[in-house]
């Protein structure tokens, strides 16, 4: 079972995985998002307070899909 969701964070404590491109900065210009250093293919990894070795499996586990 999958640890991360896909989610904007609103102070939980779970591990989330964000794509800032097209969650939160997705009505940004991307000049501006390159001035923030921020580009399309960024993922922003939250980790929160489950077990480190479930949250490296998984990344392992979707990594392999790619």
């Amino acid at each position: 079972m999958l640890k991360f969701s896909v989610l904007l964070s609103l102070g939980t404590l779970d591990s989330l995985i964000e794509h800032p491109a097209s969650m939160t900065h997705a009505c940004v210009p991307e000049d501006v998002m390159k001035k923030q250093g921020l580009t399309r293919d960024l993922i922003r990894i939250s980790i929160g307070l489950e077990d480190a070795e479930d949250l490296i499996n998984d990344l392992k586990q979707a990594l392999e899909k790619i």
